[in-house]
């Protein structure tokens, strides 16, 4: 689903959104607002690239991020709960991984992307091990992201 059809999905619903990422550094909110008459849907964009943002901004508990690392499913899980309960909207969408080209390991590779999305109906995680280079696994995220949205709102 692209950006336009998303927003108006949302719209249709009277539904707000809001985005919290790591990975793709504001990507998917940049998507959403290059559609015009998006500030009706989008209420709020958390890039929170560092731990201590993810803590701090979205209440990410220290303790998951020592256990299982900021690349993860608990992590994704957090930031975008966190970002609904901060924002107000009814859903949000979070995104971490390892977008490359160095940063990966065994157990989490280049590629390795965790997405998460909050809504009334619960929270839907999706792992995803996207091919390419850097620049490939942040637009692949980022078409993801907007479908896992639209899924959560389907769920609503």
């Amino acid at each position: 689903m692209d950006a336009a059809a998303l927003l108006e999905a949302f719209r249709a619903g009277g539904a707000t959104l809001a985005t919290a990422e790591s990975c793709t550094g504001g990507m998917i909110c940049a998507a959403l607002t290059a559609v015009p008459g998006s500030s009706d849907v989008v209420l709020a964009g958390f890039v929170t690239y560092a731990n201590a943002a993810k803590v701090g901004m979205l209440g990410v508990p220290e303790e998951v991020l020592a256990r299982v690392g900021a690349v993860s499913e608990e992590v994704a899980r957090a930031m975008a709960e966190g970002a609904r309960a901060r924002s107000g909207a009814t859903v949000a969408v979070s995104c971490t991984g390892v977008a490359g080209p160095g940063g990966g390991s065994a157990e989490k590779p280049v590629g390795l992307v965790h997405l998460a999305a909050a809504g009334p109906g619960g929270t839907l995680h999706r792992r995803c091990r996207f091919p390419g280079g850097r620049d490939a696994v942040r637009a692949a995220t980022v078409e993801e992201a907007l479908s896992l949205a639209a899924a959560a709102l389907r769920s609503i």
